[in-house]
């Protein structure tokens, strides 16, 4: 055996710490049943924030969550009902969109078990929300979107408070970017101005390589208002932020119509008026205006390049950022072999040590759970974003155990290697190992963990040990390889 047993406190360079997280890696491997072909935009469409109140109509369809339930191959705008119809038939023609609605009652969630949850998406459209977003939403809207995925908002004149619940698109969306428990901070760079243009053809500033001007689906030169409103750039705070189309007469961080920003490794569009993306073509007895066929316009474009945009095709846009889909080969794992001591991880106190007691893998420091013959639980952790775009992604990390228990047949002490969402819900359980496990020198196990893709998770290990007999659960060299 290589180590021995311990002091209650290891004469160590501890970590103190807590809960256990590991920070920022990604994962995904093989075909797990969560990867999505990178060919493939996958489209959640809000309706769970009254987004059909009032003489609002914002829905690609009236069957939902699945849209193909009521035309399975759309030709026209008619075969799908909703006032966002003809965005949505726009997309799938094409092919390569996967669209879906989160129908009222619901809740938007992101690292969660349902096939609605943010996870499973490449980008969320928030169609002029008409109720307050709660705490978790707003906490899984901007997670999601500085971990890859796209934001679409679209917001309304002041005063559009179809449900006369007290809150209007642009108090709602405000409130999502200065109320979060993400970053309040003014995280995209602009807020929303309380303004009701009554109407305007705002303009495409002159950039030719913008893929949101200059996209797949045609080029942009003018938007509308009817009734509208537009957003103040705050450069300073974010300098990804970029005006694509302003209010006439306005130009640089003022009356901004349309723009695009960056968050994280995600991106973000916000456009001042609901009635461009309208199609004149919602549920009998709404009043509508049609703007996505508007001549005097070029709206359908500009929803359509954006939308490919924010999924992740096309080049960066206002300082680029990784929108959902893409992928760059890379070990994820912040201080994957823990020589820089306490950083990056989060651990009980005195589990990442330089301690003589066991040897390290490598290098002088490793991960040392348990091994003082007393009742101990150590844990240690990073939370981890599964990016949707690689197409493989490994986890690996060598484990050494060493045991006094006198047993060869009873499992008196384990070390739990877990899956958690962000609610700290375990989704799964990668391996149990115990003091049967005991044996020389260090082994290297591997996991796949592709049926994470597109999530953020926490990685967990979670060292338990009995009130006598030390255990020793020795970890080092650590890697989450994607690709």
């Amino acid at each position: 055996m290589l180590g021995s047993w311990r002091s209650r406190r290891r004469f160590t360079t501890a970590l103190a710490g807590f809960g256990l997280l590991l920070t920022g890696a990604a994962v995904q491997v093989g075909s797990g049943t969560a990867a999505h072909a990178a060919t493939t935009h996958r489209i959640l469409f809000d309706n769970a924030h009254a987004e059909t109140a009032g003489n609002a109509d914002w829905i690609i369809s009236t069957s939902q969550p699945d849209p193909l339930g009521q035309d399975s191959s759309p030709s026209a705008e008619t075969d799908w009902t909703g006032a966002l119809s003809s965005w949505g038939v726009a997309l799938q023609k094409t092919g390569g969109y996967s669209l879906k609605t989160l129908p009222s009652g619901s809740s938007l969630s992101y690292g969660g078990s349902s096939s609605l949850d943010l996870s499973n998406f490449d980008t969320l459209v928030l169609p002029e929300p008409n109720t307050l977003f709660t705490s978790a939403e707003k906490t899984a809207i901007m997670n999601f979107v500085k971990n890859g995925g796209g934001l679409f908002m679209i917001s309304d004149h002041t005063g559009a408070d179809r449900n006369n619940d007290g809150y209007d698109a642009v108090k709602i969306l405000n409130d999502l970017m200065t109320n979060n428990s993400v970053d309040s901070t003014d995280p995209f760079g602009f807020s929303i101005d309380s303004l009701n243009i009554s109407s305007d053809h705002p303009a495409a500033i002159s950039d030719s390589t913008d893929p949101v001007l200059h996209g797949s689906f045609g080029t942009v030169t003018k938007s509308l208002v009817a009734n509208g409103t537009t957003a103040t750039l705050k450069p300073a705070d974010n300098s990804s932020v970029k005006g694509l189309l302003y209010r006439t007469g306005y130009s640089g961080n003022t009356g901004a119509f349309f723009l695009t920003s960056t968050f994280g490794s995600g991106r973000v569009a916000f456009w001042g008026d609901s009635s461009p993306i309208d199609d004149g073509t919602g549920q009998s007895g709404n009043t509508l205006y049609d703007g996505w066929n508007d001549s005097s316009a070029t709206n359908a474009p500009l929803a359509l390049n954006a939308t490919a945009w924010l999924a992740g095709s096309g080049t960066s846009s206002g300082g680029g950022g990784g929108g959902g889909g893409t992928c760059t080969a890379a070990q994820l794992l912040g201080n994957n072999g823990f020589e820089s001591g306490n950083t990056a991880w989060s651990a009980s106190s005195g589990v990442i040590t330089n301690a003589t007691g066991e040897p390290a893998h490598s290098g002088s420091y490793y991960a040392w759970l348990d091994g003082y013959g007393t009742a101990t639980t150590d844990t240690l952790s990073q939370t981890v974003s599964v990016p949707s775009g690689c197409s493989t992604a490994a986890l690996s990390f060598y484990l050494h155990v060493d045991t006094a228990e006198p047993s060869t047949s009873t499992a008196y002490d384990t070390l739990k290697v877990q899956v958690l969402n962000s609610s700290g819900t375990v989704l799964g359980t990668l391996a149990t190992y115990s003091n049967l496990n005991a044996a020389s020198g260090y082994t290297q196990r591997s996991f796949d963990l592709s049926s994470y893709a597109g999530q953020t998770v926490t990685l967990k290990f979670t060292g338990t040990e009995g009130s006598q007999y030390q255990t020793s659960f020795v970890v080092d060299d650590t890697a989450l390889n994607v690709s």
